[in-house]
């Protein structure tokens, strides 16, 4: 059974946090950007229409600490009808956070991730072959890369020294090299929310929740704020060859965001950033199982500014401004149902990610076939606006 979604075990602990997201308006058969105050969802759109419009404002917190708004509904309300199950199609619920932001994410940012993206690569997406490899692949290299400071010159003697024992991955490359790796995990718009359903591809039988920080990005390149991601993976098909990296993370219902974002301020920081816990759980629905984890900003390899301006600058810009996946430290190795098979997803298991600062993103574990089609795109939302005389 789906959690109902409630303000105790959604929002951050902290009650200064500066939260804004989108919400779908039925009757104007379109979404809305909100802003949390005091309790109530308040309107923005008469004075930014799309949340990339606040992205990319001057001064985002006046925006909308000085904007007024029609009030939507409670945020409890709101986040009660969110889930499809048990949802009124009358009255408003909480959409993904964002809307025009390109969505990318940054893979393999922490040494433990790393470890395990090269053990699938050597395993080449055989869960059952990964417990050998990982045993001599961690006795090999593991306690050589924690410390390495990617693009160093400490960092090019150990990949010298791992060339030489024909141990050099291409995941090594983006772990410590110079450049990191980014992609884009999601078109535009593909993003779900909280409450929503998660795609696995039916095809996939290793895959595994990432729970992961993502930054909010200005196209000028500024992080303005943050919000929860998880970015559902298939190990398996990325396994079998990197060039599949597309089909492993670029599916129906496969980029989470949310529950809010919130924005930079006294109160939170690119610090507060830099020293996140994040907390994850996945229950199954079918076998009770039950797997708790996390992941550490403090044990990221590259810092989130770098990060930040190794997605966009003047070699790559975003006049939509982007939202950036930072990678995450999780890598659930623990069997589930057979010896050596590791963990992977069932039908039905609920996840959650969360950290006291940016609250809790749930999510239900579908096919990518099965979860509800994306179907509200660019075109949709302009001729929305257009038609509520938005833009």
């Amino acid at each position: 059974m789906f959690p109902k979604l409630t303000v105790e075990n959604s929002l951050p602990d902290d009650s200064n946090a500066i939260l804004v997201g989108r919400v779908w308006l039925p009757e104007a058969k379109g979404p809305a950007v909100v802003a949390l105050r005091d309790g109530d969802l308040f309107d923005l759109s008469e004075n930014v229409a799309t949340m990339t419009d606040l992205m990319n404002a001057d001064d985002p917190l006046a925006v909308v600490n000085y904007s007024g708004g029609n009030k939507v509904g409670s945020v409890e309300s709101v986040l009660a009808n969110t889930h499809p199950d048990t949802r009124d199609e009358g009255k408003p619920w909480l959409l993904s956070p964002i809307d025009l932001a390109t969505i990318k994410a940054s893979g393999v940012t922490f040494a433990a991730s790393l470890l395990e993206r090269v053990i699938e690569e050597q395993a080449k997406g055989d869960p059952a072959a990964a417990q050998n490899i990982r045993d001599t692949i961690g006795a090999e290299i593991g306690a050589n890369l924690s410390d390495i400071v990617p693009g160093s010159d400490d960092a090019m003697k150990v990949k010298q020294v791992l060339i030489d024992r024909g141990l050099w991955s291409q995941y090594l490359e983006v772990g410590i090299g110079p450049y990191a790796e980014i992609f884009t995990k999601a078109p535009t718009m593909a993003s779900v929310g909280t409450g929503s359903e998660v795609g696995i591809h039916p095809e996939s039988t290793w895959n595994n929740p990432e729970p992961e920080v993502v930054l909010v990005i200005s196209a000028k390149g500024n992080i303005i704020g943050a919000t929860l991601g998880n970015d559902v993976n298939l190990r398996d098909f990325e396994g079998r060859s990197a060039l599949l990296l597309g089909k492993a993370k670029d599916n129906n219902a496969s980029a989470a965001l949310g529950p809010f974002i919130r924005l930079i301020d006294d109160h939170f920081t690119l610090d507060s950033i830099r020293q996140m816990e994040l907390k994850m759980s996945v229950e199954g629905a079918e076998d009770d199982y039950l797997l708790k984890d996390g992941s550490s900003m403090k044990f990221i390899s590259r810092d989130i500014e770098d990060l930040a301006g190794q997605a966009i600058g003047r070699n790559h810009q975003y006049p939509d401004g982007l939202v950036l996946y930072t990678g995450t430290m999780f890598a659930p190795t623990d069997d589930r149902d057979a010896p050596g098979k590791g963990f992977t997803h069932k039908l039905g298991d609920i996840v959650t990610v969360s950290s006291a600062e940016l609250g809790t993103l749930y999510n239900r574990v579908n096919h990518t076939t099965k979860a509800p089609e994306w179907t509200f795109g660019v075109t949709a939302l302009m001729k929305n606006l257009s038609k509520r005389g938005l833009i």
